[in-house]
């Protein structure tokens, strides 16, 4: 095949492919995903959130370079300078493939900058050193922060008696499923049902928050709250005397106190990790 032909072979495939990528643009989103070593500095991998320490201290560094520029206070700006060069480099030691997005030649302005005392210099070097920091948080800083910062259900499981656990998954179905059995005992006058589904659904709830520790540790975030609990005993005591509107009241004050309000923290962005995260499969992509 000439070389003129492969080209114009080429062209019509990438403009094919762009055809087809504008024509379901409001299907579809491209995003970037970061490299899969920059897992190895965040938890679990790491006993440390590294990264973001790192983080933190870059920008803590670029704020004080800044102020002591301002003052002209040559002993602090010194100080702070070396600390941000050395945090500045260390992303790319960490993430090697991430060094070409570096901006050296502007770290080596700075640094030039104040070596030589021209502080009216430094303030616009830090912008640019800025820039660079920006361009990567535009692309991954919210895709990190759900990889790797949302917590795993996927192998969680929750201890249901002295012997026995079972998938987190399994057991978030199971308290779905005592949530409706109440409504739907409640709206078809059964309120003998809809108590012994309020037990097992007491139990479950107590269950999961036995898990729930692991992660927080903190007591007033432990689960069931006791504002859940006051739910809980308020919807009971509703059932046993028939009244609907209570049943009604306290049933959905239950599903938003005890069930929504997490969710809103954790279902959803363990939902997108999810996908983020499934490899692609190409049958599906070319059927979607």
């Amino acid at each position: 095949m000439k070389l003129t032909h492969f080209v114009i072979f080429q062209s019509i495939i990438i403009l094919g492919i762009s055809a087809l990528v504008y024509q379901h643009n409001d299907k579809a989103k491209v995003i970037k995903v970061p490299p899969q070593e920059l897992s190895q500095w965040y938890k679990p991998e790491n006993k440390r959130q590294t990264w973001l320490h790192n983080m933190f201290k870059l920008r803590r560094e670029m704020q004080a370079v800044e102020t002591y520029a301002k003052n002209e206070d040559e002993q602090h700006l010194n100080q702070w300078q070396k600390q941000l060069s050395e945090h500045y480099l260390k992303i790319g030691d960490m993430v090697p493939s991430w060094r070409n997005k570096l901006d050296v030649k502007a770290l080596n302005v700075l640094q030039k900058s104040i070596v030589e005392k021209r502080y009216q210099d430094i303030v616009p070097s830090l912008n640019r050193l800025q820039k660079s920091c920006d361009a990567c948080h535009d692309d991954y800083q919210a895709i990190t922060a759900l990889l790797y910062r949302v917590p795993d259900f996927s192998e969680m499981k929750v201890k249901i008696s002295s012997t026995e656990s079972i998938p987190f998954h399994s057991h978030m179905d199971g308290l779905t499923k005592q949530v409706n059995q109440i409504k739907i005992a409640s709206s078809d006058n059964m309120p003998e049902l809809a108590l012994s589904s309020l037990t097992e659904l007491t139990l479950g709830i107590n269950q999961l928050g036995d898990t729930c520790k692991n992660c927080h540790k903190n007591n007033s975030q432990t689960y069931p709250s006791s504002a859940i609990k006051q739910t809980l005993n308020d919807l009971a005591v509703s059932l046993e005397l028939g009244n609907k509107k209570d049943q009604g009241r306290y049933l959905g004050h239950l599903a938003v106190t005890g069930c929504a309000t997490c969710h809103g923290t954790h279902k959803l962005a363990y939902g997108i990790k999810e996908v983020i995260s499934a490899e692609v499969d190409i049958i599906k992509l070319l059927k979607h």
